[in-house]
C-alpha cells in the first residue's frame, strides 16, 4: 500500500484499517491540503464523473491522495467516517481517470473494508505526479491550490509543458551518451537499438542491494527471467539476441550488467569470425536506479537481396521495449521506489532501411529517411503497471508510423 503525505511531521501515513482512519481523525491528523482531499462519496451521473475527473487531474501536477468515505462537517470543520459501498468503486474511479482526463491518467487504489463487514468501506485513491501533467478535463486544465482545485491559466500550462520538454531533453542527452559509447559503432552494418530508464527522484543507492553483494549475477538473472511473462510472450515476437541471451555477468562503473558472451569485460567486442558475432545484447543496472539496454541486431540481411540490404526488425524494437518496461517495473518494486521515471529509446543506422516483412516478402515498402531515431517520455509507477503498451506507443509510435507498421502491433501497443 502506498503511503500518504499528511504533513511535514507525518510524511508517511499508511492506513490499513478503519481503526487507522478513525485514529487519524481523533488525533486531528486529517485535513484537506495541497496533497490530500477527503470526500464522503462520488456523485452519480455524467456531472459527478466529470467532477471526480477534475479532482484527480488537479492532483496529477504534484501528486496527491483522495480518500472517499470521510464526511466533513463544515460548520464545525470536523471529519467523520462515512463508509461507502465498495463494489465497483475502484473500477469506476480508474475508468473515470482514464476516460475523462486528457491525456488519460492512471491512478492507484486501495480499498479498506468497514468493520461492519457489510460491503462498505473506504477507498484510498493515489494520484502520482504525472509526467504528462497538466491533464485536461472537458477542455480545461486543472491544478490544486492549498486545499482545493482550480482552473489553470494559460501561462501556468505553458510553464508545465516547458518543464516536461526540459525533462525529456535531459533524457535524450543521456540517451546520446549511450549512443556515443556504442561498443560496435565502427563494426558491421546492422542497426542498433538503445533503451534508457532513469528514476526522477530515486536515491543514489536505489539498486545497490540488487547490483552488489553475494549472488548479484543470480539476482539480476532472476529479474530478467521474470520479465518474460506468458502474457508478453503471447503478444511479442522475439528476435535473437533477446534478453534471455544476456547471461554473462560483468561489473560496470556505478553498477553491473548482464550481456551476451561476445561482449568482453570493459564493454569491448569479441569478434569470432563466425555467423552472429555481430549480434550482441547488454542490460545494465546502475546503483542509482538507472537501467540501460543495448542490442546490436535491430536489422539483418534476410538473404533475399543481391545488394545485401538490411531489413529492419521493428518487431524486435517493440518486443525489447515491452520487456524492458517490465524489467523497470520489477526493479522499482524490489527497490520500493514508486516514483516517476524518464524513459527513452534510440535506433541508429536507419537511413534508407525498410522493415522486415517476413520470409515471403522480406521487405516492407517504406524506407526510413533519417539515420537516427530518438524519443523520450515519462511514466509513473501507475503507468508502468496499467499501461505499458501506451508507453511503448509513445516511445516507438513515430518510428512505426514512418515504416507503415504501427497497426501490426496493436496488441503490444494497447493495454
Amino acid at each position: 500500500m502506498t503511503s500518504i503525505y499528511l504533513s511535514s511531521t507525518t510524511p508517511r501515513w499508511t492506513p490499513k484499517s478503519e481503526g487507522d482512519l478513525a485514529a487519524a481523525i481523533s488525533e486531528d491528523l486529517l485535513e484537506e491540503t495541497h496533497y490530500l482531499d477527503l470526500k464522503e462519496k462520488t456523485d452519480p451521473g455524467k456531472a459527478g464523473n466529470k467532477e471526480l475527473a477534475r479532482d484527480l487531474a488537479s492532483f496529477a501536477v504534484d501528486g496527491g491522495t483522495l480518500i472517499i468515505g470521510v464526511r466533513e462537517d463544515k460548520p464545525t470543520r470536523t471529519f467523520h467516517l462515512e463508509p461507502q459501498p465498495l463494489k465497483g468503486l475502484p473500477e469506476k474511479v480508474e475508468q473515470v481517470a482514464r476516460a475523462l482526463a486528457d491525456p488519460p491518467l492512471n491512478v492507484l487504489t486501495d480499498a479498506i473494508e468497514a468493520s461492519a463487514n457489510d460491503g462498505t468501506g473506504y477507498l484510498i485513491v493515489h494520484v502520482p505526479a504525472s509526467a504528462a501533467a497538466p491533464h485536461m478535463v472537458d477542455g480545461r486544465y486543472y491544478g490544486r491550490g492549498d486545499k482545493t482545485k482550480y482552473q489553470m491559466a494559460d501561462p501556468e500550462v505553458v510553464r508545465h509543458h516547458a518543464r516536461r520538454r526540459a525533462t525529456e531533453a535531459d533524457a535524450l542527452a543521456l540517451l546520446q551518451q549511450e549512443i556515443d559509447q556504442d561498443p560496435l559503432s565502427d563494426y558491421g552494418e546492422q542497426s542498433h537499438f538503445f533503451f534508457l530508464a532513469q528514476p526522477t527522484a530515486g536515491a543514489d543507492d536505489m539498486l545497490l542491494d540488487l547490483t552488489n553483494g553475494a549472488n548479484w549475477r543470480h539476482r539480476l538473472a532472476l529479474l530478467v527471467r521474470d520479465a518474460h511473462t506468458p502474457e508478453l510472450g503471447s503478444i511479442l515476437t522475439d528476435f535473437a539476441p533477446n534478453l534471455s541471451d544476456a547471461t554473462q555477468g560483468d561489473r560496470r562503473a556505478g553498477g553491473a550488467a548482464l550481456c551476451s558472451h561476445n561482449l568482453a569485460d570493459g564493454r569491448t567486442h569479441k569478434p569470432t569470425g563466425q555467423w552472429g558475432d555481430e549480434n550482441l545484447i547488454e542490460v545494465q543496472f546502475f546503483e542509482d536506479g538507472g537501467l540501460r539496454l543495448y542490442s546490436s541486431r535491430l536489422s539483418d540481411n534476410p538473404g533475399r537481396s543481391s545488394e545485401g540490404e538490411q531489413a529492419l526488425f521493428d518487431a524486435a524494437a517493440v518486443g525489447l521495449t515491452r520487456r524492458m518496461l517490465e524489467v523497470v517495473r520489477l526493479a522499482a518494486q524490489q527497490a520500493g521506489y514508486f516514483g516517476n521515471w524518464t524513459l527513452a529509446v534510440g535506433v541508429t543506422r536507419l537511413q534508407g532501411r525498410r522493415r522486415y516483412a517476413g520470409e515471403l516478402r522480406a521487405f516492407g515498402m517504406a524506407r526510413y529517411t533519417q539515420d537516427t531515431y530518438k524519443r523520450a517520455t515519462g511514466a509513473t509507477w501507475a503507468d508502468l503497471n496499467a499501461t505499458p503498451g501506451a508507453i511503448t506507443g509513445r516511445l516507438l509510435g513515430p518510428l512505426l508510423r514512418s515504416l507503415g507498421s504501427q497497426d501490426l502491433f496493436a496488441k503490444a501497443l494497447s493495454d
